[in-house]
């Protein structure tokens, strides 16, 4: 089996930092989403992955590289456009040639892996099997009709008036048929060609096509307030661990990791937190659930349940909460004009300070 994983896109929801750099690559846990991703599949044993990337692609092979760090054997697959998710597996032909291969958006998130799913696609044989969780809103999600042994009959692309609420995560396993399927559908009315609608070929065709439930912790972390709620769910699994420098006069409570060369002064670290390698954290109080990347500095300031990008700077600033801070953003307070703020904001973003009482 092969795989194809998919790391094209604008990411709009995720800006703006999608505005520099590819959504795939935001750091859950201090890892980027692109790197929990290809965990899972090496850990099902798939090691020949093709990765399909657009504008981003510099970017994406600087940090995966050819992918041996992972275990794994990467070659990316240029898409000039994007063009929907069968087309990309139209870009992938050569690559996957006949063989069985598992397709995962490069932004989604399961935890627990997805080892059960690909066991009992290998043990059925059926020519589709798609990975399907309950959700409480169906209309957002492409929705799988199935009988009770799985067996798929229908497949709807955001339906407004929803009869299952089984929706599609982004993983998906295919055998070769796939291929035909991909070549007998058109564009879509958005003008792109729909793996849904593929998929749906196959069912209407006579194939036979098979859904098993996620029952696990998933997450499209293609909005911020997602991003921040699946590395709580990630930092909850932390293990203690100090590999950096920490002062007498700094408390570390709970499940807290310091990376190397991490320093942490008369500070107080409540876990489960991530302070990554070469950060500076002094005479500061950091809640749980925030993971700080690697080569900040952090001087005199509180914050929780956030996320904290490599190189960024906070200096002085009180109850930061549920906040994502971009690589090398310099935050702190106001030094001079009395009391007036100053604020440089890009595209998209959202900033919320404190009023007059």
């Amino acid at each position: 089996m092969k795989a194809l994983v998919l790391s094209g896109g604008a990411g709009t929801r995720l800006r703006p930092f999608s505005h520099s750099m590819p959504k795939q690559l935001i750091p859950v846990a201090n890892k980027p989403v692109l790197e929990h991703v290809l965990e899972n599949i090496v850990a099902l044993g798939v090691s020949d992955i093709g990765v399909v990337v657009g504008d981003w692609e510099p970017e994406i092979t600087a940090v995966l590289g050819d992918g041996s760090r992972l275990g794994a054997r990467l070659t990316y697959l240029r898409q000039d456009k994007p063009r929907g998710l069968a087309d990309c597996v139209r870009v992938a032909r050569d690559f996957l040639g006949d063989d069985d291969f598992v397709m995962y958006l490069g932004d989604c998130m399961l935890v627990g892996g997805v080892a059960e799913a690909a066991e009992e696609f290998a043990r059925l044989r059926p020519r589709a099997y798609v990975v399907v969780h309950k959700v409480a809103d169906p209309s957002a999600f492409g929705v799988v009709e199935m009988d009770p042994d799985g067996t798929v009959r229908r497949l709807v692309e955001k339906p407004r008036d929803a009869r299952s609420d089984l929706a599609l995560t982004g993983v998906y396993f295919f055998t070769s048929a796939i291929h035909r399927a991909i070549d007998a559908i058109g564009p879509s009315a958005r003008g792109e060609l729909e793996i849904t609608d593929a998929i749906q070929w196959l069912v209407t065709d006579g194939a036979e096509v098979r859904a098993g439930r996620y029952r696990g912790y998933w997450k499209d972390t293609g909005r911020i307030d997602d991003v921040l709620e699946c590395n709580r769910k990630l930092l909850d699994g932390l293990v203690r661990r100090v590999d950096g420098t920490v002062d007498g006069a700094s408390e570390l409570d709970g499940a807290v990791v310091v990376e190397p060369g991490a320093r942490v002064t008369r500070s107080r670290i409540e876990g489960p937190a991530i302070i990554g390698a070469g950060t500076l954290i002094e005479d500061c109080v950091i809640g749980p659930h925030t993971s700080v990347g690697r080569d900040c500095s952090l001087g005199g300031s509180r914050l929780g349940y956030s996320i904290v990008l490599d190189g960024a700077e906070i200096h002085r600033v009180d109850r930061l909460h549920g906040s994502v801070i971009g690589r090398f953003a310099v935050v702190g307070p106001v030094t001079d004009d009395g009391d007036r703020q100053r604020l440089v904001i890009g595209d998209h973003s959202r900033v919320q300070v404190g009023g007059e009482r």
